[in-house]
């Protein structure tokens, strides 16, 4: 059975920080490029970031380029999203999904984890 189990969400005031994570069971984790995905309330589905099944590529939605890191451990099937100097407009469910900036939309998702910037 494939799962995917976010955590880390929270409450964060502008310009802080916040780790997501990921953790994968059910398939073989380092096939596999990994995405975050967002979705703020009212809007769509947005892609974040991605990383490729090594970890050495990566890419980033303009929105986040420069504030977010993205990274996988494939020793514990986990990826992670360093978000750095959050803002409102972060605040959204984040869910971690198979596949890249492409492909995501057919992949597996997890069940998210909220993430809410405000003072």
């Amino acid at each position: 059975e494939v799962q995917l189990v976010e955590s880390g969400g929270g409450l964060v005031q502008p310009g802080g920080s916040l780790r997501l994570s990921c953790a994968v069971s059910g398939f073989i984790f380092s096939s596999y490029s990994m995405s975050w995905v967002r979705q703020a309330p009212g809007k769509g589905l947005e892609w974040v970031s991605g990383i490729n099944g090594g970890g050495n590529g990566r890419d980033y939605a303009d929105s986040v380029r420069g504030r977010f890191t993205i990274s996988r451990d494939n020793a514990k099937n986990t990826v992670y999203l360093q978000m750095n100097s959050l803002k409102s407009d972060d605040t959204a469910h984040y869910y971690c999904a198979t596949g890249y900036s492409g492909t995501w939309q057919n992949g597996y998702r997890g069940q998210g984890t909220q993430v809410t910037v405000s003072s």
